[in-house]
């Protein structure tokens, strides 16, 4: 499993896409993390704040609004990197010989999981060091911070569990990326459901995002952790299942 991990994550250094993935990610944020930074030292900004005794913090404006965007662009990131963790090797023909190996399914799907997840720590922990740069001219709530950070991994293991499923599916790279956006865009609209019932409600607890943002606010609720823990384990299950059924044929 380790061993799989590893190779799945050196692929990706050595490929172009996860070198272009982190540059361009790492700009992006720059540039919302300078423009959150910047609205919160305003003067007039500044002045509302400190005739409020409830006004929220610097953890809260900026590192939360900062979060809220990261999972939002990792939303249409995880896609171009889970759709090649099967369908290329179903593609280039080498699936036959990585199931004919002394490995057990489980082993396969969770170094490829393991292997994407390790890509997406390391991109988060660059993302990092932009909120804790704060510490040098003020204070962030730690709690609200390591809240956040869970949030984070929990949302891009959801979405890479999900991504990997949908890999197992076809051998078309390119058909993977788009079936996998297209569900998680369904997952994001689940949220949007406002309409009046039980069914409104039901579709608003499956919405991926919605156990994302409390944790981005700091509210650390058991509810929103067994979701995402639950969502993961379902759709490795479900591809482990996925691959035995290919190695038996």
């Amino acid at each position: 499993m380790w061993m799989i991990a590893t190779r799945e994550l050196r692929s990706l250094f050595l490929s172009p896409l996860g070198w272009s993935i982190l540059g361009a990610v790492q700009i992006l944020f720059g540039w919302f993390f300078v423009w959150l930074v910047y609205f919160f030292v305003r003067p007039d900004v500044q002045a509302s704040l400190a005739s409020d005794p409830n006004a929220p913090g610097l953890t809260a404006m900026v590192v939360a609004s900062l979060f809220d965007w990261i999972g939002i662009v990792l939303l249409l990131v995880t896609p171009l990197l889970t759709m090649r963790l099967i369908s290329e090797e179903r593609r280039n023909n080498t699936l036959p010989l990585l199931l004919s190996a002394p490995l057990s399914m489980t082993s396969i799907i969770l170094g490829k999981f393991l292997g994407v997840m390790g890509f997406f720590l390391i991109l988060v922990a660059m993302l990092m060091l932009m909120p804790l740069s704060l510490l040098l001219g003020g204070n962030l709530d730690f709690g609200q911070l390591a809240s956040g950070l869970l949030g984070i991994i929990l949302f891009l293991g959801a979405l890479s569990a999900l991504g990997l499923y949908i890999s197992t599916l076809t051998a078309q790279p390119t058909v993977a990326a788009i079936s996998t956006f297209a569900a998680f865009l369904l997952l994001w609209m689940f949220d949007w459901a406002e309409s009046a019932g039980e069914q409104s409600s039901v579709l608003g607890y499956l919405a991926i995002t919605k156990h994302y943002q409390p944790l981005l606010k700091g509210l650390f609720s058991s509810t929103d952790v067994v979701y995402y823990v639950l969502f993961i384990v379902l759709f490795l299950i479900l591809s482990i299942q996925r691959l035995d059924a290919n190695r038996l044929q």
